[in-house]
């Protein structure tokens, strides 16, 4: 403990090193984001609100936060978690103090990261939680992930503590990025494990609708939702532009490759039975070769496996250049060519525990190298919200249920 009598919880991730000091028996993330960069919003004296919809049910629940990009450490005065009920708004009487370490307030260093106690609060699967954050300090720039498609809130500046707030008025601005919050566990008496989709924008969401939660893995999520009696949770851990490799990176920032956030967003998880891994189609653009990307992708594999854990490959989606799509530029009929030497070898070769064949779902019935014009947001990378519908109807349930 500090003079201030702050929680200081150091917790810094390194290759083969693991966020969690407790035993994780019983838990398991029901909701995450991928931390990928440094917002541009200054914060001073401030509470932030962020909206969180966990995908499995529960009767307690813990908190991580992230300052993975943070430069300086960050402190948090006070958290607060509860269900929410519309807006800014919480469930009266159900917005409940979380601590760290038994202490209202924690300090986490630049590049740091961590994990509250146990919160006693019911939760059903679909429900959306506000974790509200007062930012003790002065122009603090949030470690963030910048494309949650959800709204959250923030107060004005110097309008100090409000994570107590329950009808949600002091929160006067919105935002689309998630600040600090990296996942959300719940304790669940039933088994239960977490499925991670670890991908690019087309899981981040690009194209889909605001406030809809109608991603693929939304769809799924919602699918196994109605399974029982176990409980598979989704976590997206997906970042627009993101590739395997890392060589071809450029710029690297706000994007870290597959390769290099692996422990971060796969492995610290709690509970992590699946992962769909869903990435390439940056690499190809980015001019990675096949035999490199395939290189990459069962390095992936081979990491996950060693930990227990099941690799869903997804084939990559059709992609066309569209111009004046800036990320679309520069892709051609040689690289349709990698794309596809690189899903034969996920769907037959690769070694995976299953296989998601989102190419043949999206794809034209009179083009295969083109996404279905219905299926296609418009830009000929992402797909549209129908798209995505038929990629999470297209998922076998099979491959996740009823096995660890």
């Amino acid at each position: 403990m500090n003079k201030l009598g702050l929680a200081v919880i150091t917790i810094v991730f390194f290759a083969g090193q693991t966020l969690a000091q407790d035993s994780n028996q019983g838990w398991v993330t029901a909701w995450g984001a991928s931390q990928q960069g440094l917002g541009e919003a200054k914060i001073t004296n401030a509470t932030v609100r962020m909206i969180a919809r966990v995908t499995i049910p529960g009767d307690s629940v813990r908190i991580r936060l992230d300052n993975t990009f943070g430069t300086a450490p960050v402190t948090f005065g006070s958290v607060t978690v509860g269900p929410r009920i519309q807006g800014a708004a919480v469930a009266v009487g159900l917005n409940k103090p979380v601590t760290f370490g038994g202490k209202t307030s924690v300090t986490i260093p630049a590049e740091g990261s961590v994990r509250s106690d146990a919160v006693g609060l019911h939760v059903d699967a679909q429900q959306d939680l506000a974790v509200s954050l007062f930012v003790n300090g002065a122009n603090v720039a949030p470690s963030q992930h910048g494309n949650a498609v959800v709204i959250s809130y923030l107060t004005a500046n110097d309008a100090g503590d409000q994570t107590s707030s329950e009808d949600g008025k002091p929160f006067t601005g919105k935002t689309t990025a998630m600040f600090w919050l990296k996942s959300i566990d719940v304790r669940t008496a039933s088994p239960a494990t977490a499925i991670v989709a670890f991908g690019d924008s087309i899981t981040d969401g690009t194209c889909s609708t605001l406030d809809a939660h109608d991603r693929w893995e939304d769809v799924l999520a919602q699918r196994l939702a109605l399974m029982g009696p176990f409980s598979r949770s989704v976590v997206n851990e997906g970042i627009g532009g993101n590739t395997v490799t890392g060589a071809h990176l450029v710029p690297r920032a706000n994007s870290p490759p597959g390769l290099e956030r692996l422990e971060r967003d796969v492995l610290s998880h709690s509970g992590v039975s699946h992962v769909v891994l869903f990435l390439g189609t940056n690499d190809i653009r980015r001019d990675v070769g096949a035999d490199e990307l395939m290189t990459g992708m069962r390095e992936i594999s081979t990491r996950l496996k060693a930990k227990g854990i099941k690799v869903i490959g997804a084939t990559i989606i059709p992609r066309h250049n569209v111009a004046p799509v800036p990320d679309n530029t520069g892709w051609n009929d040689a690289k349709t060519k990698i794309r596809n030497q690189v899903n034969d070898w996920i769907r037959t070769k690769a070694g995976f525990d299953g296989v998601l064949d989102f190419d043949k779902i999206v794809r034209s019935p009179t083009n295969a190298d083109l996404i279905n014009p219905p299926y296609n947001c418009g830009d000929g990378i992402h797909p549209s919200p129908i798209g995505y519908l038929q990629m999470g109807k297209s998922v076998d349930l099979l491959l996740f249920i009823g096995r660890k």
